[in-house]
């Protein structure tokens, strides 16, 4: 076989990457459960005409297909999932006379895009998402509980702190009609490229669309807005715009933020810049920044939306939000900011003293495991010393040194028997050199050593 050649953009963690990973999902599912949340899993497929109708290119879409397959075979037309808002809108309408409303979902679930890899971006990743959806009108608190939910579950990590920005597309359709720009949308698209081409840049694109150089300039004021409680209020009346939608917004925002800031102080910013670019979003729409990262942009973001579950007389509004898991651990992992406090599950490593004594050792571990202790037993009966190192180099801390029923000494790990265990079984912390008598039926590890922890 050659050599293999690595895939960019289908990452592939380290074992102990992984644990650090599991622990962050445990973490996650656990606050979205305590919020009353219940897991759900999709198909990992979806129509193509599904998979595009929100306005993605083709290109971002990995189509299913088997190697053989017929012309006009039903996988032609099917492509893997490249978020999980499209499967859950798809599933709520097969399932609503099922669901009990408003219902509360979180997701946690693998995506597919192809778009270009870079740090903190990939081509197969891990999404972690939570919705509430109503029918026919959804109420607009649940706009204010959504980031309390993110702020809690991402505070529960051991990671540098985050903000999460918040504006409302009311807010800005309104003022841009207030302005007289007649076309909302191609301004909210405009605006979501500012971080990348700046001020000039989006005031260029305004103007081409038909705005005039006094609608960009007033444009790009309300962008410029933020504050950490309702004061942001004053700083848009203060540009002069006028319009129902506009104090519709304005109100709905002002009771985000405030919520936030009563629950978390310093969580949420109103950050009047944020525009989702996305078409389906109405409401509160979120970004979330960690810091230290900032130039990597949001790794959490969401919003309300009226008119992406539907059909015929049926509406289901819902609002919602999504962590990039695998581009938050990529980053956090890439700085070395995360990691555990040891690479292996296992606590105690037992010694053997010869294979002829093998069974005695297993016998502890099964006892030690019975009472949920991850064990490993040596894979040798090396001489004593060596078996110590195997347990650093795998970073077990405590080594189990087993009574010996039998006199014969021919094995080097046997001959060092009388130093260590003579009358009994001991453990051995190797990282403290302290080795006291021990019993597999009631010895216990310190609470901290009993698994992985993320540090």
């Amino acid at each position: 076989m050659t050599r293999p050649t690595p895939l960019s953009g289908f990452p592939e963690w380290s074992p102990a990457q992984r644990i650090a990973e599991q622990q962050v999902l445990d973490r996650l599912r656990r606050t979205f459960e305590l919020y009353g949340f219940s897991s759900l899993e999709t198909r990992a497929v979806e129509p193509l005409d599904q998979l595009l109708r929100k306005g993605e290119t083709s290109k971002e879409v990995y189509v299913l297909r088997r190697l053989q397959a017929a012309e006009g075979d039903e996988e032609q037309n099917l492509g893997l999932h490249f978020d999980l808002t499209v499967p859950f809108a798809r599933y709520v309408l097969e399932n609503a006379g099922k669901l009990q409303f408003p219902f509360r979902r979180y997701q946690i679930q693998k995506v597919w895009r192809g778009e270009r890899p870079q740090e903190g971006r990939y081509r197969e990743f891990l999404q972690a998402d939570i919705d509430i959806v109503d029918r026919d009108t959804l109420p607009a608190h649940y706009e204010a509980e959504i980031p309390l939910v993110i702020g809690d579950a991402l505070h529960s990590l051991p990671i540098p702190a985050v903000k999460i920005m918040v504006n409302n597309r009311k807010l800005c359709e309104g003022f841009y009609r207030g302005l007289g720009l007649e076309d909302p949308e191609a301004v909210l698209r405009a605006v979501d490229k500012l971080d990348k081409i700046g001020p000039a840049g989006v005031a260029e694109l305004l103007i081409e669309g038909g705005a005039t150089d006094a609608q960009a300039k007033a444009t790009l004021a309300l962008a410029e807005i933020r504050a950490r409680d309702a004061s942001f209020e004053d700083a848009v009346r203060a540009l002069g715009v006028e319009h129902p939608l506009l104090d519709e917004g304005i109100a709905e925002l002002a009771a985000v933020v405030e919520t936030a800031r009563e629950h978390a102080p310093g969580l949420v910013e109103a950050t009047l810049k944020i525009a989702r670019g996305l078409d389906y979003y109405t409401g509160t729409v979120y970004e979330t920044e960690l810091a230290g990262f900032e130039r990597f942009g949001s790794i959490c973001s969401g919003g309300r939306y009226d008119n992406l579950a539907s059909a015929g007389r049926d509406v289901f509004p819902g609002v919602g939000i999504s962590i990039g898991v695998s581009r938050l651990l990529g980053l956090l992992f890439n700085a070395d900011a995360i990691g555990v406090s040891r690479p292996v599950p296992t606590v105690v490593l037992v010694a053997l003293w010869s294979e002829e004594e093998r069974a005695t050792s297993n016998r502890i571990a099964a006892a030690l495991r019975a009472r949920g202790i991850a064990t490993e037993v040596a894979p040798v009966p090396a001489k004593l010393g060596k078996q110590i190192r195997y347990a650093e180099r795998r970073g077990i801390p405590f080594v189990w040194f087993p009574a010996s029923a039998t006199s014969d000494r021919s094995t080097p790990a046997a001959r060092d028997l009388s130093a260590v265990a003579e009358g009994g079984d001991q453990v051995k912390d190797i990282r403290s050199g302290e080795q006291v008598p021990a019993d597999a039926t009631r010895w216990n590890p310190p609470a901290e050593d009993l698994t992985p922890t993320l540090r």
